[in-house]
């Protein structure tokens, strides 16, 4: 049934034995090369040996079956084979789905504080202190491209890039409406809210993934506003810049200089003219949104952290979990691995 896999384990093996040539290891370029290849076959091929070693256990396992004596010990090992066995074969199932290209990219990170003023802005803040700890778990760096932050801490809009292996990967089914059921520190009555805000999660985008024709674009300039130092309001160093064909409109203000400002800026307009296009192409095939695990459209409500409880709940898969304190700090393993984990098994299926 897995034939196909013996393949990738003799290429495996030829790829193990010229990492160890010494000029390989010499030619910085090969070498790297054939250790991205080793890792993207590394867990598969495993798998697969693990599997053939039990299927030659299973076969030295039932001639046990016709000794009297031996009969029962050989079921009970029999049945502990092919429980293990199973579990290969799905290891095994899930590689062979299409892979989705975007899953090696780098991400970026678009969080708005949405229904519920201050104490909507304040969760932004937290939901950003959160993915930012789990980044940090995972060795991965974070950016701030662009934020637009309130007087008390909260924060209206943030867009940060994640980058580091699998980035993507982890991150894509954050995108969508998260929802917070707390008493606010200012509510003096002990009434319970409910305030959300929505996070959009992106592929990076190259310029080879996005061609930006500079006449489709407008640019501006206009003076900073805002935290930041002085300098801000003495120089015209925001760039604003819009899309023409698309009337996509990104503005950044964060750095110091012009320059600084605009390369960052085209930097958003290309992931979200990328995100856009890939919408558009999702759109058009809905049979493959309905295999996936929520939408990734920011409207559908995906979360809710409830404080009084300590409850988080993840509406897509019904996963509840009574450490919501703990996936605020960063710990959202659990959750991510439990979606990565359904949305497999609904593609198998689909």
């Amino acid at each position: 049934m897995f034939e196909q896999f013996q393949g990738l384990e003799d290429r495996l093996n030829d790829i193990e034995r010229r990492i160890s040539d010494p000029e390989v290891i010499s030619n910085q370029s090969l070498y790297q090369e054939l250790v991205k290849k080793h890792s993207d076959l590394e867990e598969p091929v495993s798998y697969f040996r693990s599997l053939k070693k039990l299927e030659a256990e299973l076969g030295d396992a039932q001639p046990l079956l016709k000794d009297p004596e031996m009969k029962e010990m050989a079921i009970a090992e029999i049945k502990s084979i092919e429980t293990q066995m199973a579990h290969f074969e799905l290891q095994l199932q899930i590689f062979l789905l299409p892979k989705d290209p975007n899953d090696t990219k780098n991400a970026w990170v678009e969080i708005r504080s949405g229904t519920g003023g201050d104490e909507a802005a304040l969760f932004a803040a937290e939901l950003y202190r959160m993915y930012v700890r789990y980044a940090e778990t995972k060795g991965w760096t974070v950016e701030v491209m662009s934020e637009n932050l309130t007087e008390i801490g909260g924060v209206k809009e943030i867009v940060f890039s994640v980058s580091g292996q699998g980035v993507f990967s982890q991150l894509k089914f954050e995108s969508g409406t998260h929802r917070v059921q707390r008493v606010p520190s200012t509510e003096s009555s002990g009434r319970l809210h409910t305030s959300a805000a929505t996070v959009a999660i992106m592929p990076e985008a190259e310029e080879v993934d996005i061609q930006i024709d500079q006449k489709d674009l407008r640019i501006d300039t206009y003076r900073a506003s805002g935290a930041g130092g002085q300098h801000v309001n003495k120089t015209s160093s925001a760039i604003r810049i819009t899309h023409l064909p698309t009337g996509v409109v990104v503005a950044c203000q964060d750095e110091r200089s012009q320059f600084q400002n605009k390369d960052k800026a085209m930097r958003v307009l290309r992931v979200r003219l990328y995100d856009k296009r890939e919408e558009e192409l999702r759109s058009k095939h809905a049979d493959l949104r309905k295999s996936q695990v929520g939408s990734g459209d920011r409207s559908e409500k995906i979360r809710t952290y409830n404080f009084p409880q300590n409850r988080v709940t993840d509406h897509r898969i019904g996963l509840t979990l009574h450490n919501m304190q703990e996936v605020l700090s960063g710990k959202l393993d659990a959750v991510i691995e439990a979606l990565i984990t359904a949305d497999r098994l609904a593609k198998m299926k689909a």
